[in-house]
């Protein structure tokens, strides 16, 4: 068996490396977002998970080396809303500290950030990924379930761009809610930050998906440059992938400016899917739409050595088959019952 401190590179059943790792920090959010948390599902009575379920900064921390080990070398913090756990940028600080972590991003909403943007880059922090789904306040407040005006999301992204810290904009686009807004978005957001544009995807179980809601890419790059919905996209060109797994398929105007386009239903990309996702309860993911996982905090909390997380984390991995966009795009109305975003992140 190898040192604890000697990474060995697990792979899947598909040959897919373990290389990025998503951290859920807490169910919690503040926005109700009707593809996510729904608030007709996570309403006033909504029980959430108690503080003493959450695995605490320790014990993400001693997790995320084994995970390290095992061949992670990316961390990105998700939740529900990762901001509202009670010094994140603790965490920050001890995942940073640990040999082999070469980059650590965060998923967020934003709304926290002006409060927050400083100390999360002190601590260690790179990138934020922020979701902002229009610019349009009816569209936003209706999309975000609790009627909170994007100006908010946008201060957010001010406060991290003066912190010094890397920003995307991630954007779900659904056919009839958001689509025609999207171009307003690009020419708003495109000078200060990458955006991405994500099809809408049935995670979870409560967000009504339905394949007619799909916009696909080529009519989001039409969107963007106001040219037709049969062409690539008036004056966009590919981008060349920076890595084997890149999630997003990248597009830049004449300008340099860059579009990425997620898109999970329409070209899904399992083949390369190298994330695993820990959720704040200790149970471990091996895919976005998994309908169940392992859980690593009993374990962790009955006393088991590194040693033997480790070869937990091996067996997972090694049997990992997982390809659900794939299977859904091969038969036609697969359906199950899936972890809810809320629980992971995206």
């Amino acid at each position: 068996m190898l040192p604890l401190n000697a990474q060995s590179v697990l792979t899947d059943q598909l040959g897919r490396p373990l290389r990025d790792l998503r951290l859920s920090v807490t169910d919690r959010c503040n926005l109700r977002c009707t593809y996510c948390m729904p608030k007709e599902v996570f309403g006033p009575d909504f029980a959430f998970l108690p503080k003493s379920e959450l695995l605490s900064f320790e014990e993400l921390e001693r997790l995320s080396r084994l995970f390290v080990a095992s061949g992670v070398n990316k961390l990105r913090i998700t939740g529900g809303e990762p901001l509202l756990r009670r010094g994140l940028p603790d965490l920050i600080a001890r995942l940073g500290a640990i040999e082999g972590v070469d980059d650590i991003a965060m998923t967020t909403n934003g709304l926290l950030l002006p409060r927050l943007a400083a100390d999360l880059r002190a601590a260690g922090l790179k990138r934020v990924t922020v979701s902002l789904d229009s610019l349009d306040p009816e569209v936003f407040g209706r999309m975000n379930g609790l009627g909170v005006h994007p100006d908010r999301v946008l201060d957010g992204i001010e406060a991290a761009l003066v912190a010094g810290l890397g920003v995307k904009v991630n954007t779900v686009v659904q056919r009839g809610v958001n689509d025609a807004s999207l171009g307003a978005l690009w020419n708003a957001l495109k000078d200060k930050a990458v955006l991405r544009f994500i099809e809408f995807m049935d995670v979870g179980n409560h967000n009504g998906w339905n394949l007619d809601a799909v916009v696909p890419p080529r009519e989001v790059l039409a969107r963007l440059s106001e040219g037709p919905s049969d062409g690539v996209g008036s004056g966009f060109t590919p981008v060349q992938a920076n890595y084997r797994g890149e999630v997003a398929t990248r597009y830049a105007d004449a300008e340099g400016h860059e579009a990425g386009l997620i898109t999970s239903v329409s070209s899904p990309f399992c083949g390369d899917c190298t994330r695993a996702r820990l959720s704040a309860v200790g149970v471990l993911y091996t895919c976005l739409f998994a309908t169940g996982g392992l859980d690593l905090r009993s374990p962790l909390r009955e006393g088991q050595t590194d040693a033997q997380l480790r070869e937990l984390l091996a067996r997972t991995w090694g049997a990992r088959r997982d390809r659900y966009s794939e299977e859904r795009g091969e038969e036609t109305g697969l359906t199950r019952q899936k972890v809810e975003m809320s629980h992971i992140g995206g």
